[in-house]
């Protein structure tokens, strides 16, 4: 259950999460701070609709900085440069070759913060990142889905 907690991100997510944090704190929350002051100023709140959603953007800035303090809280910094290229680990970069139509991907494995499926990024989560990890080049694996599905692994960078 403590792996349920963690957060799986490159240096690079790392960043961009203490950024977004950065920001929300110490921009954002104060924008907000001042929209429902000035919508304060205009009269009556129970009517008011500028000050309904002025709360309503505090309650959403809010919960996400919880949100950001929980993974900044709970990361695990995935080594991108680690020498381990025989078996399939977060950080990974692996090509597959799916075995029912014999077309090849690559695919680098991120936790779930930094999927990016367009560009080729898969969540830890996914089925096919979880039947891999912990795999070696020349490994079968298959992918339990709905319609299972068999790829081989061809290559780990």
């Amino acid at each position: 259950m403590a792996d349920d907690n963690k957060i799986y991100v490159t240096e690079e997510g790392l960043q961009k999460l203490q950024d977004e944090y950065q920001n929300l704190v110490h921009v954002v929350r104060e924008e907000v701070k001042a929209e429902l002051a000035e919508a304060r100023s205009l009269g009556d709140l129970s009517e008011n609709a500028d000050y309904d959603a002025a709360r309503d953007k505090q309650s959403q800035v809010e919960s996400r900085i919880a949100e950001l303090e929980n993974m900044l809280q709970h990361y695990v910094l995935i080594d991108t440069n680690s020498g381990g290229k025989k078996i399939v680990h977060i950080g990974s970069t692996v090509k597959v070759e799916f075995l029912d139509t014999r077309e090849e991907a690559e695919y680098t494995i991120v936790g779930s913060t930094e999927a990016d499926p367009l560009n080729r990024k898969l969540s830890n989560e996914t089925p096919l990142a979880k039947a891999i990890i912990d795999r070696k080049v020349g490994d079968t694996v298959a992918v339990d889905v709905k319609v299972p599905y068999n790829v081989i692994i061809v290559d780990i960078k």
